[in-house]
């Protein structure tokens, strides 16, 4: 457990070492407590609109209208303000969409910042809905299953080319093995270097990056939102109230029955 903490701690470190510093720390008061967030610098369309609506009190009194238990709180809809206990609410507007800014280097970690968005069929060019946010909770993820990831698109890269380049040499492997074996293994070594060889170069591999993997199997999060969604920021303060709010119980609709409210937010001078 204490490594598993440190480990944690370690990470949050690391990421705050080469964090982006064009935009003010953001703060998050709750009734739940305060986050604290920073805006990424290469994801400028966002991150000035998220700035501007914050100047503005756009998100002062508006709640976490949709939470859900290890995957992300939701929040900053206009008509939650003051909403009546138990009203559907989160709407969001079509008029304050913005272009996705999807980067490698930002990915759904537990705190990740980003932006809701339509469906795919409504929205194909998945621009997000600007008038909301969503903060990851997440899962933490085991080595394995992160390594199963990369092996569901790699090993039929593999296999196929298992099939093309080295089953059409396997009865006559299959003959040398028993009457020669240096002809055996020199052949079976040639077979091996193209398959090999033809693997490293061929397109469509896929490897998580380290950080994300530390990220993942550490603190957590929603590996399946990423190159979906954009991440426009984190929270570097306040990852405890994320699990607060996170494990509220919730109504049919995914609102908390006791309401989450952002109090305040505002930019730190």
């Amino acid at each position: 457990m204490k490594r598993q903490i440190f480990l944690t701690v370690l990470f949050a470190f690391s990421l705050l070492a080469g964090a982006q510093t064009k935009y003010p720390v953001i703060v998050i008061e709750t009734n739940y407590g305060t986050m604290k967030a920073i805006l990424y610098d290469d994801t400028p369309n966002h991150s000035d609109h998220f700035l501007k609506l914050v100047k503005q009190g756009y998100f002062n009194g508006t709640l976490f209208h949709r939470v859900i238990k290890d995957f992300m709180i939701q929040g900053g809809a206009q008509d939650s303000k003051n909403a009546p206990a138990g009203a559907q609410i989160g709407g969001g507007r079509t008029d304050m969409d913005i272009m996705p800014e999807f980067r490698e280097n930002h990915f759904h970690k537990k705190g990740a910042l980003a932006a809701p968005r339509r469906g795919d069929n409504e929205n194909p060019q998945k621009k997000s809905d600007a008038s909301q946010f969503y903060i990851v909770h997440g899962k933490v993820y085991t080595q394995g299953r992160l390594d199963s990831m990369e092996m569901a698109v790699n090993v039929p890269i593999k296999n196929k080319i298992i099939r093309e380049h080295y089953l059409p040499h396997k009865d006559d492997l299959a003959k040398l093995k028993t009457t020669d074996a240096e002809a055996f293994n020199t052949m079976l070594d040639s077979v091996l270097h193209v398959v090999d060889s033809l693997y490293e170069a061929a397109p469509g591999k896929f490897f998580l990056p380290a950080e994300l993997k530390e990220a993942y199997s550490t603190i957590g999060g929603a590996r399946h939102l990423d190159g979906e969604y954009t991440v426009f920021g984190e929270i570097i303060e306040g990852l405890d109230i994320i699990d607060k709010i996170a494990v509220l119980p919730v109504d049919g609709n995914n609102r908390p029955k006791s309401d989450a409210k952002i109090v305040r937010m505002y930019a730190e001078e």
